[in-house]
């Protein structure tokens, strides 16, 4: 009984907050790795969506926005950096990489956006890993 009413709980909270994040238990986003450069499977992925995100003029807001092929994407909104993995004094924002269909269920992959210098990482893993495009 317990169990179901957690479930629910996580069911309806995940239906008020928005678009569910797929991400390993285990991260430790204080304990991320953060590389200088991009050369991983996915990294041309993430370079297409920063493509993709960049011709929408990076969105500020948490939304979904249209996307080719009768797809979407979902942008985040502010990364607030709190562990400091990236560099600080800066103001980042979040965006998927993978486009669905709207309102599926998020993935961990993200690309995470300086809006003022047009840095951008990619993470593959929802914030465990870094790299700088």
């Amino acid at each position: 009984m317990l169990s179901q009413l957690s479930l629910a709980v996580v069911l309806i909270a995940g239906l008020i907050a928005g678009p569910a994040v797929v991400a390993p238990a285990t991260v430790d986003a204080a304990h991320a790795s953060v590389y200088s450069s991009c050369n991983i499977s996915g990294c041309a992925d993430a370079r297409t969506a920063r493509s993709g995100w960049s011709s929408l003029g990076f969105p500020t807001s948490r939304n979904w926005y249209a996307w080719p092929a009768g797809k979407y994407n979902f942008a985040g909104g502010q990364f607030y950096n709190r562990e400091g993995q990236l560099p600080s004094g800066a103001t980042y924002y979040e965006y998927d990489v993978v486009p669905r269909n709207k309102g599926a269920a998020r993935d961990a992959k993200r690309i995470i956006v300086n809006r003022s210098t047009g840095v951008t990482w990619y993470s593959p893993n929802h914030y465990t890993d870094f790299y700088r495009l």
